[in-house]
């Protein structure tokens, strides 16, 4: 094999190396971290809010993409259907497991945000009639109104989360737990 073909497939091997995995030169370390980190964190992820949201039933996992609502000081809302499978998997068991995902912070490869925690179901007529608002779609999947019992409002209000980027794969047992 020729210097310049040991060249390319060196050069390839490099920038593969830096697309899924980061720098292999450059140490990450993470910063002391609040749980105000996480609420910005899951606020700014656009729009939608996606997270892998999972749950259990006996003991079968069960994931799925979710919509969080939105996070402040006293968790991460969410809302869903009480006809729906989730929903009565929370209620039999209200452990669950968030993973919020950002390509676009941290270093190359992004940065990962694992919750674990519990759920507590909300019945908050401000918060029924605020969901409605931020959700218009609602109407289109069946919810008359705020006061319609199909409407289930739930936030993960106690746990802990961390952060994870691809520079922390061989240490995530170490990485630092935010408790809420």
């Amino acid at each position: 094999m020729n210097s310049g073909m040991k060249n390319l497939r060196l050069s390839v091997y490099v920038i593969l190396s830096v697309l899924l995995i980061g720098f292999p030169f450059t140490a990450h370390t993470q910063t002391k971290r609040t749980f105000q980190d996480c609420v910005k964190f899951a606020n700014e992820l656009g729009k939608e809010r996606l997270c892998s949201f999972a749950t259990a039933e006996g003991d079968q996992p069960h994931v799925r993409i979710f919509s969080m609502w939105f996070a402040d000081d006293k968790g991460f809302y969410f809302q869903t259907e009480s006809v729906k499978a989730v929903y009565k998997q929370l209620k039999k068991n209200n452990k669950v497991e968030l993973c919020f995902y950002n390509p676009n912070v941290g270093p190359p490869g992004g940065t990962v945000m694992r919750v674990t925690g519990k759920v507590e179901f909300l019945d908050d007529p401000a918060l029924k009639s605020k969901v409605f608002t931020d959700r218009p779609y609602l109407k289109n999947v069946g919810i008359k109104g705020p006061e319609d019992p199909l409407l289930a409002i739930f936030r993960v209000s106690s746990g802990e989360a961390y952060f994870w980027t691809f520079p922390d794969s061989m240490k995530e047992a170490q990485l630092e737990r935010i408790k809420f």
